[in-house]
């Protein structure tokens, strides 16, 4: 096992390394990148490099990405995940590998593996929880020891529930409390909305490996959980008409409520977070005053549209997936026509870039509580205050994924050493009590306070 971590490594030539660039999304990561690359006063990424199974795509990707001006001479270097010693040797050159190749259930493991055994960092964009929590499993205490942090849902899963959750939480000043925090999505534009085909292809994948979830879990030791004060949420129907935020809504099966679950499950064991790898007094000091601010509450995502037309499409796309992802000539089917099977929504060749400079969403978090959090423990006693905030931003899946994840990443290379050492993370756990919060406000993403009032008793 490799003891160097690549935090401290010097002789490292690469500060990030961006794996999968030429995919839909990871061109889009690219042009992100190179915003922040090459001015030291303003950014600590000096240095980057393109990864990837096929050179002269990667170097179409860079073009693309640098119009319109010409591109930067940036090593492009061939791995392959079929291919482990390429990728070792890529991640020994790299501080830090971002990884846009998916399905991760498929592809990711060998990228964390060879993350983990060279001592580099990790983010991913993932949104599959059989493969986070596998990696937490299989990998946690080996990163520890190498000094690899490993981080999943860097992207639009799972950071906008993730934050979102702690921003709404921060809002309840004791004695008040909350109980529960419910999250709609909604997706909006001025052109037809088509979704990124890697979430539908994860949604599809996510159905099939439902039961190695489950059994995986059964595996483990179980978790802390949070005390939440109150009863549990009442249910609800299928279809909710939310009248704050003016959205036909339904259950949205995403990983941000169970990344969620996990920042929270982490931080009931840490009630402090999680320790830097060398953090100063004042840092140890804002993490405690941070994570003291949050309060756990049950949480709920949704996806809502304005109309009843709109959720029936949202419907109908669910039981097409739910139906014909049970086996595998059902997933094939899925897979081949993804146009046919989300009536329009996704489509094998992606959005045009009208189509993603058109779009953009707006993320709703409710929340119910107490004024008193005491008061919860009263029979009967019904949630007396609500609470709404939101994040909004740019298009889910091809610009607010890559300003998140290279957001993230800039954090990683220059506050390092207030990040943990080494291990699997969600994150919230990593990433809230530092500045990701203030770094995506100065990129796009708003979170605004909406409104705070008493419910009738």
């Amino acid at each position: 096992m490799a003891q160097a971590c690549g935090h401290q490594a010097g002789d490292r030539p690469y500060d990030v390394v961006i794996f999968g660039a030429s995919g839909f999304t990871g061109k889009y990561v690219v042009r992100e990148a190179l915003k922040f690359l090459g001015n030291p006063s303003s950014s600590p990424l000096r240095t980057l490099a393109l990864a990837g199974r096929n050179p002269a795509k990667l170097a179409d990707a860079l073009r693309w990405a640098s119009a319109p001006s010409p591109p930067p001479s940036l090593p492009i270097v061939r791995a392959d995940v079929s291919d482990p010693p390429s990728l070792l040797s890529v991640c020994r050159q790299a501080r830090l590998v971002l990884n846009c190749v998916g399905p991760f259930r498929i592809y990711g493991e060998p990228v964390v593996a060879a993350c983990v055994e060279a001592g580099a960092d990790y983010l991913d964009i993932c949104g599959e929880p059989e493969f986070m929590e596998r990696m937490e499993a299989l990998y946690h205490e080996r990163a520890a020891e190498a000094g690899s942090l490993v981080v999943s849902a860097c992207g639009f899963d799972s950071v906008p529930a993730e934050m979102g959750v702690m921003f709404n939480s921060r809002q309840w000043t004791a004695p008040a409390a909350p109980n529960w925090i419910d999250a709609y999505l909604s997706l909006e534009s001025d052109k037809k909305i088509v979704g990124n085909l890697g979430t539908y292809e994860s949604a599809v994948l996510g159905v099939a490996s439902a039961g190695q979830l489950q059994e995986l879990r059964r595996s483990r030791p179980k978790r802390a959980r949070p005390v939440i004060p109150g009863p549990p949420p009442p249910k609800g129907p299928l279809v909710e008409r939310q009248k704050e935020v003016g959205l036909w809504a339904i259950k949205l099966p995403s990983s941000d409520a169970i990344v969620v679950r996990r920042t929270l499950a982490t931080l009931t064991e840490n009630p402090n977070g999680l320790q830097g790898l060398n953090e100063s007094n004042e840092q140890v000091e804002k993490r405690k005053h941070f994570w003291s601010a949050v309060k756990p509450a049950h949480f709920g995502v949704k996806i809502g549209t304005k109309s009843l037309l709109g959720m029936l499409r949202i419907m109908l796309t669910g039981f097409f997936i739910g139906l014909f992802g049970i086996t595998a000539f059902g997933r094939s089917l899925l897979l081949k026509f993804p146009e046919i099977f989300s009536l329009g929504w996704f489509r094998k060749t992606g959005p045009t870039e009208d189509e993603v400079r058109s779009a953009s969403f707006k993320m709703w978090f409710v929340g119910y509580g107490y004024s008193d959090g005491r008061l919860a423990s009263q029979n009967g006693r019904r949630p007396d205050t609500e609470i709404i905030t939101r994040i909004s931003g740019p298009e889910i899946g091809y610009l607010t994924t890559p300003i998140i994840l290279i957001q993230c990443a800039l954090i990683v290379l220059g506050e390092r050493t207030n990040l943990p050492r080494g291990g699997v993370f969600p994150p919230g756990i990593v990433f809230g009590p530092v500045s990701l919060q203030e770094r995506l406000q100065e990129n796009g993403i708003s979170f605004d306070l909406v409104s705070r009032k008493a419910l009738p008793s």
